[in-house]
């Protein structure tokens, strides 16, 4: 590719270890210059391809498409990549201007009506093409995307829709820096001595950790990080610092002042209403699930609510029990969430007598990514190999090699593990560079892919091991699940390839792979203790098999609620104050006091900030299918059959978005899922209790 003189080429021109960027050479100013030339520069493409002459062709407009913007595509990815998992002031500047620039980007091309001519043209005549079946996919994708940008309305309607587009775009980068100011700019610094009374050494070393990270040394932080504020609500005995920590992470985008979240999700709401409007749809809900597995609320409804029944009944037993410890204990306080952690764990211990800080010592991160690639190379025939000494965006991420079992390279991949100030939260996975099989300008032909995991685990000391809760190892399983559907992609077009897939297809690569974290075999290899070596005794082995649905209602109504409310946001006709209609939505589902949304609304990331928006109910959509595929192994007596792995990878891991999900999904399963393999994975139901049997 030629370097573009006007900024930095290492942005462009990566020829770091096999194509990977040299980070080395990265700044933050560079930017902004870098911007301009790319985006100067796809808009000169992509005039190119409207004005051409020719008659349209498969080739001379959408290939085109595809392969444009290359180097557009390159610096976004570096530039996202920076904003999400190591920023500070100068990109978040800068990530506040360029959102809304790259919103009325890409709004121009949308309705770039010499360009839609074309694409429209292909369209109509598409059975005449002679296209094949991802062919034909792709051209759909483009021909619905530029509808969903306003190409069919009238000119004033388009403008008034790229200026909807441009706000949201600056609302959700508002909305995401908010929530991580409000997560950098609060701690609890605790003294050793009775303000750590029951909280076990990983945990100390991580909040000690924290502190020094903030300039206390000898002190101990509780974050809002979940890999301590967590473990501190399981293990603290202090309830009035439980209470005092619960309340700052549930008031995320929700404390007044500049970081106040609240403003924004009412106007974000407003808008994405008037966009429905404008493209034909009574909500904005119908316009997100017109090309989705759900395709109507209804059906996401459905299955919400039904869900919901079973887990809100669950829910209340558990808290029964809970009160009852309260009350054993010589206390006579209701239950209120800041105690739900704290007495689960108690109970866990009781009825399966093991707890949170047995099972910890056997979770060493190093030995939990051995496990991914392990059960990776047992299913699809491929390893990982890190390369030590190669600079990547931040000191704390980690490099490897994806090969086959020919020695072919077939991915690079990046690990970035551990919490820091400059991340923001959660979990994700994404990519540098797609998998494709296309001719780009710069004479290559098909690109590797160059995928990402990112997580926020507590770094521990220096010298001692990261150990993880069973939650962290399956979100290590989860996105790298995630990191697969990106690595083994096997398509030709770029905007088809790993995870471009509908949103709510796009969790059964992730969920799915979760499920052989506790596959016994695994569990026995690399949960070992990190002090003695010895593997995890089979009676502990044992009863964490026996424990995997215990609070099965309170993690079920934590999402469940959630995806309830983003939905009844998405809906409704108007939302003038969206926490009165968050209170008024669950009081109507007769939420407990003692539960909260597993993400209220002034931090609901997924939806606000994120790409979930009437989306969140997608991972429970994903549930029933990854149930009902994992069951298909089961079915065969052997976790890792070699033809389900087989079926598995070309219909599922490697189709990307070239096939309908339904389709992808009966090419492996051979039928579509109900719900019932899920409720009872979930255990909040039988098989016998489903079909009604007695027998």
């Amino acid at each position: 590719m030629p370097s573009t003189p006007e900024f930095n080429p290492a942005l462009v021109n990566w020829n770091g270890h096999h194509g990977l960027p040299r980070f080395e050479a990265l700044h933050d100013g560079d930017f902004a210059a870098a911007f301009d030339a790319a985006l100067a520069s796809h808009e000169t493409e992509i005039d190119a391809i409207a004005a051409n002459a020719e008659a349209p062709t498969f080739e001379n407009t959408i290939v085109a498409l595809e392969i444009a913007g290359d180097e557009l595509s390159r610096v976004s990815a570096l530039f996202w990549n920076r904003a999400g998992a190591h920023t500070n002031d100068v990109i978040q500047a800068l990530e506040r201007e360029i959102s809304p620039n790259m919103s009325r980007h890409y709004s121009k091309i949308g309705t770039n009506a010499g360009l839609f001519a074309r694409i429209d043209t292909l369209w109509e005549k598409r059975a005449e093409l002679g296209l094949t079946l991802e062919q034909t996919r792709v051209l759909e994708r483009h021909w619905k995307g530029f509808v969903k940008s306003g190409a069919k309305l009238p000119k004033p309607e388009q403008e008034k829709l790229a200026g909807i587009n441009e706000k949201l775009a600056g609302l959700g980068t508002n909305f995401g820096q908010n929530v991580l100011a409000d997560e950098k700019s609060w701690s609890l610094l605790l003294s050793e001595g009775p303000e750590l009374e029951g909280l076990p050494d990983f945990l100390k070393d991580a909040m000690a950790a924290a502190a020094r990270e903030r300039g206390e040394d000898g002190k101990f932080a509780v974050t809002l990080s979940r890999s301590i504020i967590e473990p501190f609500l399981t293990f603290s005995e202090r309830r009035d610092l439980r209470e005092q920590a619960f309340k700052a992470w549930t008031a995320r985008g929700a404390n007044a002042g500049a970081t106040d979240n609240r403003g924004i999700i009412k106007e974000t709401l407003a808008l994405r209403k008037e966009m429905a409007g404008l493209l034909g749809y009574g909500n904005f809900a119908k316009l997100k699930l017109d090309n989705t597995m759900a395709k109507k609320p209804v059906a996401v409804d459905e299955l919400l609510r039904a869900v919901w029944a079973k887990a809100v009944s669950r829910a209340r037993e558990e808290e029964a029990d809970i009160a009852r410890l309260i009350a054993e204990d010589g206390k006579n306080h209701e239950v209120m969430p800041w105690d739900w952690r704290f007495y689960a764990e108690k109970i866990r211990a009781q009825k399966f007598n093991f707890s949170e800080t047995e099972l910890k010592p056997y979770l060493q991160l190093e030995k939990i990514i051995e496990a991914c690639f392990d059960v990776a190379n047992r299913l699809f025939g491929i390893r990982a190999v890190e390369k030590k000494g190669i600079t990547a965006y931040h000191p704390d991420v980690r490099v490897f090699e994806i090969r086959d079992a020919s020695d072919k390279l077939v991915a690079l991949f990046l690990g970035d593990y551990f919490a820091r100030s400059s991340k923001r939260s959660g979990a994700w996975m994404s990519s540098f560079q797609s998998q494709h099989k296309l001719k780009l300008r710069n004479g290559n032909t098909g690109e590797l892919p160059i995928i990402y995991n990112v997580c926020n685990f507590a770094k521990p000391a220096e010298g001692k091991p990261a150990l993880l809760s069973l939650d962290d190892a399956r979100t290590l399983f989860h996105e790298f699940g995630h990191a697969l559907h990106g690595m083994l992609s096997n398509v030709t077009y770029p905007s088809v390839s790993g995870t471009g897939v509908s949103r709510d297809f796009v969790e059964l690569p992730s969920q799915l792979y979760e499920h052989w974290l506790t596959v016994p075999a695994i569990l026995k290899q690399y949960a070992v203790h990190f002090e003695t070596g010895e593997p995890m005794p089979q009676a502990l082995l044992d009863k964490v098999l026996a424990a995997r649905t215990f609070n099965a209602g309170f993690n079920t109504v934590e999402f469940t609620s959630s995806a309830i409310v983003d939905m009844e946001f998405h809906t409704r006709d108007a939302v003038d104050d969206p926490m009165v209609v968050q209170a008024e939505v669950l009081a109507a589902l007769g939420m407990p006091k003692s539960l909260v949304m597993r993400h209220a609304s002034p931090h609901f990331q997924h939806i606000f900030s994120g790409g979930y928006s009437a989306g969140y109910y997608s991972y429970m959509w994903s549930e029933v299918l990854d149930a009902d595929a994992f069951a298909a192994f089961e079915e065969t007596g052997d976790a890792f059959n070699r033809e389900m792995a087989a079926k598995l990878k070309d219909n599922i891991y490697s189709t990307g978005g070239s096939l309908d999900p339904e389709d992808a999904y009966r090419g492996f399963r051979g039928k579509l899922p109900s719900p019932d393999a899920m409720l009872v994975k979930k255990g909040l139901a039988t098989f016998k209790e489903l079909s009604g049997s007695d027998a």
